[in-house]
């Protein structure tokens, strides 16, 4: 069980399933590249977050729903939990100045399409552990809602996900306790980080990747018409 302090956002889980280096720039070093997506991810969040309640015939609606989970350590926030009507006696939970039970049902918005990678649904699944948490309940499902093309994505929290979740959860906390930024390591998903130009994966990978960057960087200058370059003796 980790402590009140020792708690670390939801969202460097996420950084931090798609690249362990870029999880580094982010929260330890402080660097960030906006750009149209980021800052559009961005507003769509912060409207998503602002905390309010209602209700839509059967439904209840909670945004900007604080999380916590002290077993792994994480905090963070929920875009939309929905609360659905369960049956008396079964898995659900009690609200306040509401009848019955209800089973709780989380929405997380997103810009754009799908992803490639999964650690969207690592995020999913780390917000929906820790509700588990709070309400000591269960919840197997969860839905994303991505502006492109504007519709819900259902994804299932089974056993496979939740343990990649909480193995994650668990190296989170080793790598900040380190405190160290993992060195690059190059691959095909780096196009796609905002963070390439600070990161520069092909310049900095390794000791071997930077001697072979520097030798083409010199070919490339000796290969130049008029340089004034002298060539190695």
């Amino acid at each position: 069980m980790y402590t009140e302090d020792d708690l670390l956002p939801i969202s460097a889980l996420q950084h931090l399933a798609f690249c362990e280096r870029q999880w580094g720039l982010i929260h330890l070093e402080g660097a960030w590249e906006e750009n149209v997506l980021t800052a559009e991810g961005r507003l769509l969040h912060d409207r998503a977050h602002e905390p309010e309640s209602e209700a839509q015939g059967d439904l209840r609606i909670a945004r900007g729903l604080r999380l916590r989970s002290l077993r792994l350590g994480l905090i963070g926030m929920a875009d939309v939990v929905e609360f659905h009507p369960a049956p008396e006696g079964g898995d659900g939970v009690r609200l306040d100045g509401v009848n019955g039970l209800w089973k709780p049902f989380i929405v997380e918005y997103k810009r754009g399409r799908p992803k490639i990678g999964h650690e969207d649904e690592v995020q999913l699944c780390a917000q929906a552990l820790c509700l588990e948490e709070m309400l000591g309940v269960s919840i197997p499902s969860a839905a994303f809602f991505y502006g492109q093309p504007r519709r819900r994505s259902d994804v299932a929290l089974d056993d496979v996900l939740r343990a990649e979740t909480e193995a994650l959860a668990s190296r989170l906390h080793e790598l900040a306790e380190a405190g160290k930024t993992p060195a690059p390591e190059y691959s095909g998903k780096c196009r796609r980080c905002s963070l390439i130009e600070i990161c520069l994966p092909k310049a900095t990978g390794g000791q071997r990747s930077a001697r072979r960057y520097l030798q083409k960087s010199v070919a490339d200058v000796l290969s130049l018409p008029n340089s004034d370059a002298e060539a190695p003796l």
